[in-house]
């Protein structure tokens, strides 16, 4: 048992001698790691800059769907209570007009040499689809 704590005192005076010699060593190291750590890890600088870039583009997303909701909201008050906006709505995509008014729907030529052909709204879709 004698030798057992001779040999564990023997072992703790070398890594005293160990840690006086390279102190200096072990703090470089050490500091190393902790800048290592503050730029590269999970909370660091390039974290950091990443996330505030992020919520810059999250802020512009935020400022674009602001505009345009407050245009389509004017949009809207216009379709229930302007009635230009409703008539013009109704005779350009409604093909509508007054009492006395003549409409005329003129369709588009198709090149027969080139193989253009309009489809209606239906088929298109379909064609767009299978494209795909």
């Amino acid at each position: 048992m004698n030798s057992a704590v001779r040999s564990g005192a023997r072992q703790a005076e070398r890594l005293k001698q160990l840690l006086r010699k390279n102190w200096k060593s072990l703090l470089v190291v050490a500091i190393s790691v902790l800048l290592v750590q503050d730029i590269f890890g999970t909370h660091g600088v390039l974290a950091m800059r990443r996330s505030q870039k992020e919520a810059a583009e999250i802020r512009t997303q935020i400022k674009q769907l602001s505009t345009e909701n407050c245009r389509l909201e004017e949009r809207a008050k216009d379709l229930e209570s302007d009635p230009a906006t409703i008539e013009k709505i109704a005779r350009e995509d409604l093909a509508l007009g007054r009492k006395d008014d003549h409409i005329f729907k003129v369709t588009p030529e198709t090149d027969a040499s080139r193989g253009d052909v309009e489809l209606n709204g239906d088929a298109q879709k379909k064609c767009e689809q299978a494209k795909q």
